[in-house]
């Protein structure tokens, strides 16, 4: 049955999956992901499964990114614990062509951080995306407008790292499909508009060992356990290593820069918002970290995979973080971040893959064959951006020279 075998499907049709001599491909769903689907007209027979990716010999497919984050958190239960995380995804509602269906890139408010309506243009809409995710069986913490005109932030409950995945993706089908169906276009593009802030998706994690969480010390300065520290050195040693995982589009770097709440700057501070890691000031079991660089383009698995990974590297060999910065960030001149030795991430989407280019740790969390597709295609696409002529090109020198 298509529950044990899986549904065939042609992978060679799937850009980066398999050449078309080798083209038979399996999903096997995953049954704990079963939901209805709210929107369908109100009949709710239709359900959504997630599944895994198989080949033919029943042998999980090595370019599945879900099955690179269960790898990752197998893992971690070897070294005996449980991965949980939680994302803060931002995105903004923009206006849509009816007679063409595209978006129009035009902003429907004016609104900034928790406005409601009349300057809150999307508050029905964010209404009934949070009404379907609900029906959906998530449990949402938090929904609001953003700092930007049309940006929207919706929170939901933090869980085990896998279900977090699966929720992130079920979460951006959702955003779109009722934005769609209420005339307006949903975007989690990092940065659509210049002078505002751009969308990102903070993640939260956590590790827990025999029920408990493996960050919390109650005796330690700061309520941090060692493996929470050395979680946080290892995810600052290879931060640049997987910046173009977590943030994978050109786009991604013009929401890094300084003035708009985004850091530009590998460093870590206890409730600092400056910072790229954050400590939230919860202890004993809300004990955990926000790593506050990625952005709602990266793809889920992939992105918790390296993050998890990075963190694990940083407990098993030890690795002590800096000292947290206690500073603004944002204002710190370039000689206090010398003194401080704190260094930036990389600035456009080509710096940050020759950095991936040349790191074994993300090769080997990845895996060859994803690797190898990854970098093919962000290389392909930094190549035709370099060869368009963009805008502003066109505005700063096409009358003045």
């Amino acid at each position: 049955t298509i529950l044990e075998k899986g549904a065939m499907f042609d992978g060679s049709s799937i850009d980066g999956f398999v050449r078309i001599e080798e083209s038979d491909m399996y999903l096997r769903p995953d049954l704990s992901t079963f939901a209805l689907l709210p929107w369908d007209n109100g009949n709710s027979n239709t359900i959504r499964l997630i599944c895994d990716v198989y080949k033919p010999d029943e042998v999980p497919f090595d370019g599945d990114p879900r099955y690179i984050l269960k790898k990752v958190i197998e893992r971690a239960r070897k070294m005996g614990f449980e991965a949980f995380a939680g994302p803060e995804p931002e995105f903004f509602i923009v206006r849509r062509d009816s007679s063409c269906g595209k978006p129009v890139g035009k902003m429907l408010d004016t609104g900034s951080y928790f406005d409601l309506l009349p300057v809150d243009g999307g508050e029905e809409v964010r209404k009934q995306i949070v009404m379907s995710l609900q029906e959906m069986e998530f449990e949402v913490e938090a929904a609001h407008h953003e700092v930007a005109p049309s940006q929207h932030e919706i929170d939901f409950r933090y869980t085990d790292i896998l279900k977090t995945a699966d929720n992130i993706q079920t979460f951006k089908w959702v955003v779109k499909t009722i934005a769609i169906m209420n005339g307006f276009h949903a975007t989690f593009m990092p940065k659509p508009f210049s002078g505002v802030n751009g969308s990102g998706m903070h993640i939260h994690m956590s590790l827990f060992s025999e029920g408990k969480n493996a960050f919390f010390n109650p005796s330690s300065p700061h309520g941090l356990s060692t493996i929470a520290l050395n979680f946080v050195g290892g995810l600052i040693f290879h931060a640049r290593e997987i910046t173009s995982i977590t943030n994978p589009t050109i786009n991604s770097y013009k929401r890094l820069v300084p003035g708009y709440e985004a850091p530009v700057n590998i460093s870590w501070a206890l409730g600092n918002r400056s910072a790229m890691i954050r400590i939230p000031s919860t202890r004993k079991e809300g004990t955990r970290l926000e790593f506050r660089s990625p952005d709602p383009t990266c793809n889920p698995y992939l992105a918790l995979a390296l993050t998890l990974a990075a963190g694990l590297d940083g407990i098993e060999k030890g690795i002590e973080p800096p000292v947290p910065i206690d500073e603004n960030i944002f204002n710190m001149k370039g000689s206090r971040r010398k003194e401080l030795m704190i260094e930036s991430l990389p600035g456009t989407l080509w710096q940050s893959l020759e950095f991936t280019k040349n790191s074994e740790f993300v090769r080997d969390t990845l895996g060859k064959h994803v690797f190898d597709t990854f970098m093919r295609s962000k290389e392909s696409e930094w190549s035709e951006f370099c060869a368009s002529v963009t805008d502003w090109e066109t505005s700063k020198y096409l009358e003045l020279y």
